[in-house]
């Protein structure tokens, strides 16, 4: 009986149909390992193909990444890039340490071959229970551990957390996030299954909901997916290095944890860090390394410019650390924007300490989603008409709720070459 043998032979992958034939097109065989040969294939979009420019993309982050599992790479303006997960430490700090200039360049053009630039999500940040909180991070006032401004609230009740969902969405955004200053729900079932009813009277509403809520197992973020929640936000905060010196009350890897559950849940991930925490560049990269390198990059990473707290350690001894400013904050934007191309960055915690063109330099850098509304959790946070005005000057119209982000112009215009490979296996006797 004879033994049976595998073949791998790629095969080219036609990303139009008949009528974008036109399409410039050069093919190249590049050996991937011994005994596979690999066709790629180079084009770029038409205008015919791309009539459908103003289409969406799936707002499912699963559904958009499926579309784009045969795509290798793209090419615009002398800069290529790609999704991948296997980043080296030194090769994000060679990228974040690129001079301003030119790390600048290359995000912009790596956005602009990703998203529409002129596109930038709204979110509203409501704390629903405020305070009270029995962990010791040292940049938060909500913490039992500090005397600090904010007092302990209960909960807020289901219809409150309802009316202002409402308010946000008359305003103009589109995704609505609930946090409240818990280590974890552990056994919290009755303020649990009050904020499920919050979830499905969100989702009801047309708003994509978030929630930040601290730990989760992985039988509660099953009941929030189940209730319609969009997103979880679980913020890594820092590298592992560096995080002990900011945490001590739970660990790197409950955090990890907690991801993991959301994500095999079937939520998006929101996750990201906090500039200002008395870190190193090195722990900057560090974070984004852990980000770039986790299973599924996250649907969005928020970056936050500490907002130092009187009473907390970190803004007892504010002199001791180094202001975030506009360059900081463009800097790792622009780093997580291409070692992560695909995800959305987002404008958080501190943006009201930047000026409209320091923020314009941040979308420049590849931020495309903002937090808006009167308070961010306990800080302040630019309020609805300013970001209005904002968006007015610089063009921008919000993403609506519930739907995909649109096209990348570049693509659809025929300015981006796109290499696509996929190999086919065959079974031989």
């Amino acid at each position: 009986m004879s033994t049976a043998a595998r073949m791998f032979r790629s095969s080219v992958v036609l990303a139009r149909r008949a009528s974008a034939t036109t399409s410039f097109r050069a093919l190249s065989v590049a050996p991937h390992r011994v005994g596979e040969e690999v066709v790629l294939d180079k084009y770029t979009a038409t205008p015919k193909a791309a009539a459908d420019a103003a289409a969406r993309l799936p707002n499912d982050v699963h559904q958009r990444n499926a579309l784009y599992a045969e795509e290798e790479e793209r090419t615009m303006g002398g800069v290529t890039a790609r999704v991948r997960h296997n980043w080296t430490k030194q090769e994000i700090a060679e990228i974040y340490s690129l001079p301003f200039h030119e790390l600048m360049y290359r995000a912009s053009t790596v956005h602009r071959m990703y998203w529409d630039p002129s596109e930038v999500q709204q979110c509203t940040l409501l704390s629903i229970k405020t305070g009270g909180c029995t962990e010791d991070c040292s940049y938060c006032s909500q913490s039992t551990r500090y005397k600090t401004f904010v007092k302990p609230t209960p909960t807020m009740k289901v219809q409150e957390v309802l009316e202002a969902a409402q308010k946000a969405k008359e305003a103009g955004s589109t995704r609505f996030c609930m946090g409240a200053a818990w280590r974890e729900l552990g056994n919290k079932k009755n303020a649990f299954g009050h904020i499920l009813e919050m979830v499905r009277g969100v989702n009801g509403m047309g708003l994509e909901v978030c929630c930040t809520l601290g730990m989760l197992n992985a039988e509660q973020a099953k009941q929030l997916k189940e209730a319609g929640l969009t997103a979880y936000n679980h913020n890594l905060d820092t590298s592992p290095e560096h995080y002990p010196k900011v945490i001590s009350t739970r660990s790197y890897e409950d955090r990890l944890q907690t991801i993991a559950n959301v994500r095999e849940a079937g939520i998006s991930v929101c996750c990201g860090g906090i500039l200002g925490l008395g870190e190193e560049e090195n722990d900057r990269v560090g974070l984004l390394h852990v980000l770039a390198t986790l299973p599924e990059h996250p649907e969005s990473v928020p970056i936050n410019a500490l907002v130092s707290v009187e009473g907390t350690p970190l803004g007892d001894r504010e002199e001791d650390i180094d202001q975030v400013d506009a360059f900081d904050m463009a800097r790792m934007i622009a780093t997580a924007r291409i070692v992560m191309p695909r995800t959305m960055v987002r404008l958080s915690a501190g943006r009201l300490s930047f000026s409209d063109a320091e923020q314009f330099l941040m979308f420049q850098a590849g931020a495309n989603s903002i937090f808006n509304g009167e308070k961010l959790l306990t800080t302040d946070n630019p309020e609805f008409d300013a970001d209005q005005a904002l968006f007015k000057k610089l063009g921008f119209s919000g993403k609506p709720a519930h739907k995909g982000p649109l096209v990348a112009p570049t693509e659809a215009q025929g300015e981006v070459i796109i290499t696509k490979v996929k190999g086919e296996e065959q079974q031989y006797a």
